[in-house]
């Protein structure tokens, strides 16, 4: 697949899940060095954001927005992604007042496994997977320009409609 990173396209490194495929699984460490993986996210429908850099401008309002919906909705579990570092996204979240769910991919397996990620940079593509608590993608966008927001509206419905 191919997106456009600043207006120049760039490919994403493997296969993209889509609506109806199982999520791939995953396990990350959180700021708190505790390794969470899907099946511990299970409980509820599940909104994974993905972010490319967490210390970018699109990527700080898009996780600031679900860090906003996850205060208010309590039927859904929410969790932000990016490859940055533990210290990156700490300090991010410690200067933003963001106390949700931040997940670290430093060494790509999620990138990998779930098509996003950009090799010529090393960053995860902008992404919204909504998850059922089967484990099953019930929708899905990966934005096609990486510097624009995604469609919120879209993901946060699909998921109420889980619960």
């Amino acid at each position: 697949m191919q997106v456009t990173l600043k207006g120049n396209p760039v490919e994403l490194e493997g296969i993209q899940p889509i609506v109806g495929e199982k999520a791939p699984v995953f396990s990350l460490v959180d700021l708190q060095d505790k390794l969470v993986d899907l099946a511990s996210l299970s409980n509820k429908p599940l909104i994974v954001s993905v972010v490319p850099d967490i210390d970018t401008s699109v990527c700080a309002i898009q996780t600031k927005r679900f860090n906003q919906e996850a205060a208010s909705e309590n039927g859904i579990n929410f969790v932000t992604v990016s490859n940055n570092t533990k210290e990156e996204q700490g300090n991010w979240c410690a200067a933003e007042g963001v106390d949700m769910t931040m997940l670290r991919d430093e060494d790509l397996e999620f990138g990998k496994n779930y098509g996003l990620l950009i090799p010529e940079i090393g960053r995860l593509a902008r992404a919204i997977f909504v998850i059922d608590t089967k484990g099953n993608i019930a929708h899905e966008e990966i934005v096609a320009e990486v510097s624009h927001e995604p469609n919120y509206q879209a993901a946060l419905d699909a998921a109420k409609n889980l619960i």
